[in-house]
C-alpha cells in the first residue's frame, strides 16, 4: 500500500468513524441516562435525512438549512417517542423497553418506506475541486462534514459538562432516586435528554446521507457498527463512544484492499473482541462518580 493510498483511506476512515462515533454517542446518552439502548436510534438518524432531503425539494440549497431542519425533526421525534412510549416504560425491566425500542425502530423504518419509497436520494452538494496534499485528494465536503461532527460533540460536552442541566442529567445517570429526592425534576431532565439526542441523531443523519446515499436502510446499516462502538469505548461513556467509532472507522477502511468492501466490517469486529479481551470494560468504561 503506497502512502497516497494509505491517507487517503486514513481520511475516509476518519469520516467513517466520525458518523460511527455520532451514532455511538447517542446510544450512550441515552443509556447513561436512561439505563437502556435505544435500538431505535439509527432509524432516527433516517429519519433526520429525509427531513434534510425533504428541505431540498423545496429548492433550498442551504446545506446549513437542511442540517437544522434535520436537527429540529429529529428532536421532535424523540420527545415524541420518550412521551408516548418511554416514559409510560419506566421502571420495568431493561429488555422490555429495548423490544419496545426494536418495534418503533421497525415502525419508523416502515412510515419511511411508505412516505418516501424504496429509491436512493443524493444531497445536491456543489462540486469543488479536491485539495491535493502531496497525492493525497482532500475533498472539501469531506472537510466540512468532519468540522460539523466535531462541532457537534463539542456542544453536546459543554452541555454535558458546562450546564446546570448536563450536572442533573449526570446526577440522573449516576443515582436517579438521589437525584429526585434532592429537589431534581428527573421528568424534565428526560426531555432534555431526548432533545439532545435527537440532535446527535439529526447531525448524524445528514453526515451520512452527504457522505453517502439517503435511503430507508441508513440507520439500520449503521446501527451494528454504532453498538459495537458504543460497547468498545465503554456503555455510557460519551468520550469512549467518539474515541471507539474513529478507531472502527479507520480499521474497516484501512482493511478494505486486504479484505475487499463486503468484509472490512469483520476486520473492525475483530479489534473489538480483541480489545475488549484485555480490557472488558472497554475503552473508557469506568466507573464515573457525579459530584
Amino acid at each position: 500500500m503506497n502512502a497516497a493510498l494509505f491517507f487517503n483511506l486514513l481520511l475516509n476512515g476518519v469520516i467513517e468513524g466520525l458518523i460511527i462515533g455520532l451514532a455511538a454517542l447517542a446510544l450512550n446518552l441515552v443509556f447513561a441516562v436512561a439505563r437502556f439502548p435505544n435500538t431505535a436510534t439509527g432509524d432516527i438518524m433516517t429519519v433526520g435525512a429525509y427531513a434534510g432531503i425533504a428541505v431540498q425539494g423545496l429548492g433550498i440549497s442551504s446545506t446549513v438549512l437542511q442540517m437544522l431542519a434535520a436537527i429540529v425533526v429529529c428532536m421532535a421525534l424523540c420527545v415524541v417517542l420518550y412521551r408516548l412510549v418511554f416514559r409510560r416504560l419506566q421502571g420495568r425491566s431493561m429488555l422490555a423497553v429495548l423490544l419496545a425500542s426494536i418495534g418503533l425502530a421497525f415502525i419508523i423504518r416502515a412510515a419511511v418506506f411508505l412516505i418516501a419509497g424504496p429509491e436512493q436520494r443524493v444531497f445536491q452538494i456543489p462540486l469543488q475541486r479536491a485539495i491535493d496534499i502531496g497525492g493525497v485528494a482532500l475533498q472539501p465536503s469531506m472537510l466540512w462534514l468532519a468540522v460539523t461532527a466535531f462541532g457537534c460533540m463539542a456542544v453536546v460536552f459543554a452541555v454535558l459538562f458546562l450546564t446546570s442541566i448536563g450536572r442533573r442529567m449526570r446526577a440522573v445517570a449516576d443515582n436517579r432516586a438521589l437525584a429526585r429526592t434532592s429537589g431534581i425534576d428527573v421528568d424534565r431532565v428526560m426531555v432534555a435528554l431526548w432533545l439532545l439526542t435527537g440532535a446527535v441523531c439529526g447531525v448524524a443523519g445528514m453526515v451520512l446521507g452527504i457522505n453517502t446515499v439517503v435511503m430507508p436502510e441508513n440507520g439500520w446499516n449503521i446501527l451494528l457498527p454504532a453498538f459495537a462502538a458504543a460497547v468498545l469505548g465503554g456503555v455510557g461513556s460519551p468520550v469512549g463512544a467518539i474515541v471507539a467509532g474513529l478507531v472502527l472507522g479507520i480499521v474497516q477502511e484501512l482493511s478494505t484492499p486486504f479484505v475487499g468492501f463486503t468484509y472490512k466490517i469483520a476486520l473492525s469486529f475483530v479489534a473489538l473482541i480483541v480489545i475488549l479481551a484485555i480490557r472488558p470494560r472497554g475503552l473508557f468504561g469506568a466507573a464515573v462518580k457525579v459530584r
